[in-house]
């Protein structure tokens, strides 16, 4: 498995061969990263729930490729922003599970504010 450290690193060194910092903004990168999350929902647009779940594996690969955009933005954004992403996703993992109690949510959609 590949670390978050080192595919930032390996993303920074694509982006420096490339003179790419300067375009590398907070701001483009957000905003690079919302118009891959609008492309990987396209391939949802119109699908059943099951239809969903049983992609075609050519559907399926392109759905890969949209989320390793996603994932890639997302590293150089956290990158950029010297955010420690698996520490905070390991923060945020832990503030929902406060905020969604498993004895109390289980099988339920709701948002927290609707139950406590």
């Amino acid at each position: 498995m590949t670390d978050i450290p080192k595919l930032q690193e390996r993303l920074r060194e694509f982006a420096d061969k490339r003179d790419w910092k300067q375009f590398h903004s907070p701001k483009n990168l957000s905003m690079a990263l919302i118009v891959e999350a609008g492309e990987l929902a396209e391939h949802f647009q119109w699908l059943t729930q099951e239809e969903s779940f049983n992609l075609a594996n050519e559907k399926l690969e392109a759905v890969g490729e949209e989320l390793a955009d996603i994932f890639v933005y997302l590293v150089r954004l956290a990158d950029q922003l010297d955010i420690d992403l698996a520490k905070v996703v390991e923060r945020k993992i832990d503030l929902n599970e406060a905020k969604y109690p498993a004895d109390l949510v289980r099988g339920s959609a709701r948002k927290y504010t609707e139950y406590q």
